[in-house]
């Protein structure tokens, strides 16, 4: 099995890189989460049935959602 290994040198910007990221990462995660609760939230219960949802369930579809 062949793979690529890409070494790159550590610098002190290196961890606050990675924080920035991860804090960018989040943010996106959590506007995505309100985006999809607002839009599923806005259906009615017939269509929520219709996809197999129930309104308790919103938050959960919401936090799997990618």
């Amino acid at each position: 099995m062949a793979y690529i290994t890409a070494n790159a040198p550590l610098t002190a910007a290196a961890p606050a890189l990675g924080f920035f990221e991860a804090t960018v990462a989040r943010i996106q995660a959590w506007r995505m989460y309100c985006k999809t609760v607002a839009e599923l939230s806005a259906l009615s219960d017939r269509e929520l049935d219709d996809i197999g949802i129930t309104r308790g369930s919103i938050p959960h579809y919401a936090r799997a959602a990618k």
